[in-house]
């Protein structure tokens, strides 16, 4: 290396040490899953620690900052990505003194035993009904950002806020996509931030929900990742077998087209309702399983899309398990890859925490001490009855 090379090389090390902005790899690995808990009979959080551990998952999402969470995940090594609520980014949005209270309660005290990497401020606000909402996100994440820097917790903690797919016109053939106009009028400058501080664009993708708005005309095949003819986008010439690729590159289209061609997609939500109702198309066990089953077998390549072969796909599932309070359609309440007992849902290659076919254990607890001891004795004592008999 030339003196001149080895100066320019120290000059960009020099750079990136200091510079206030440095990226957060808030998702390392390609799966990880959302865990929902709206719902009434669901596992503490410490035997949810148990279970994600067990299925080898090492990337998580929840839609708020429960404290009893936060601390049954100390230790755990699972990286968890916080939700600041909708219900709070008008306060969030006034200035960074309340950002910094919100982080000092819920975020502060638990680290670096929790693995906190993430703040995803606001659920898929952008394309939603409350256009005050709209107005506010900008102002919330800078504020968010602007205390996580003044705590020093830039470089730990990445900043997001995760949209729907309503935030396009339309989605097909990917290279069409682009944001709505209404939409990119706060679209743009909220990416114009997340490019400044290296966060990446967060998307829900469901082929579920396409699928179901319009399945005479989209192949069920196409949608499960099964064998399929595909589709061809004829101004790339790229040919997508599965929509969740296409779904992933309609999205780097539309950045590309407001300006962001470097932006990363990560998928902050997908997944397959094994339940439904009467006009929900494509609800059930087995396309639940088929679609959660070869998704995992996708993102484990690790490979990138046809429109970015050099992204690796990344995306969170929805959801951990069913949660019997979400109101709306059946559907909604039936997403979950595991029941409350621990115990797969459907076989993708977890194997849970229990026999899915056992019916009364106690959920998730170690039996020990006397307890075990009655147990056994029990056991015997029907064993010798069945062999005197």
């Amino acid at each position: 290396m030339g003196s001149s090379s080895f100066f320019l090389w120290l000059l960009l090390v020099f750079s990136a040490i200091s510079s206030n902005v440095l990226t957060v790899y808030a998702f390392k690995g390609t799966y990880g899953v959302n865990y929902g808990k709206i719902a009434d009979n669901l596992p503490s959080p410490s035997s949810v620690v148990t279970l994600l551990k067990a299925a080898k998952i090492k990337n998580t999402r929840i839609y708020d900052a429960d404290h009893e969470v936060l601390k049954a995940f100390k230790g755990s090594g699972i990286e968890i990505v916080i939700g600041l609520g909708n219900e709070f980014l008008k306060e969030m949005s006034v200035g960074e003194d309340r950002a910094i209270d919100w982080i000092k309660e819920n975020v502060q005290p638990f680290l670096p035993g929790t693995k906190i990497v993430g703040i995803a401020v606001g659920n898929e606000i952008l394309g939603g009904g409350d256009h005050e909402l709209w107005e506010v996100l900008l102002p919330s994440v800078k504020n968010v950002y602007g205390a996580l820097a003044r705590l020093g917790l830039t470089k730990v903690v990445e900043v997001s806020s995760p949209h729907s797919e309503a935030v396009f016109t339309n989605s097909f053939p990917p290279s069409a996509c682009v944001f709505k106009d209404d939409v990119l009028v706060y679209m743009k400058p909220l990416l114009q931030f997340f490019s400044k501080i290296g966060s990446p664009f967060y998307i829900n993708a469901y082929p579920f929900l396409a699928y179901k708005s319009d399945p005479e005309h989209i192949d069920i095949n196409y949608a499960l990742f099964k064998s399929n003819q595909g589709i061809l986008d004829s101004k790339t010439n790229l040919h997508y077998d599965n929509m969740f690729e296409a779904q992933i590159d309609a999205a780097y289209a539309a950045l590309e087209k407001a300006g962001f061609p470097k932006m990363e997609v990560i998928v902050s939500e997908t997944g397959w309702a094994s339940r439904g109702d009467a006009d929900e198309a494509g609800a059930s066990l087995e396309n639940a399983r088929t679609y959660n089953r070869n998704l995992r077998k996708r993102l484990m390549k690790k490979k990138g899309t046809p429109y970015r072969p050099k992204f690796v796909a990344k995306a969170y599932i929805f959801a951990l398990f069913n949660e019997n309070l979400k109101p709306g359609p059946t559907s909604e309440r039936n997403f979950g890859l595991f029941k409350p007992d621990g115990s797969i849902a459907y076989d993708i290659g977890f194997t849970g925490l229990k026999d899915s076919s056992a019916s009364s254990l106690i959920p998730f607890k170690v039996i020990g001490g006397s307890s075990c001891t009655l147990l056994l004795t029990t056991c015997i004592t029907l064993l010798l009855l069945i062999s005197a008999s």
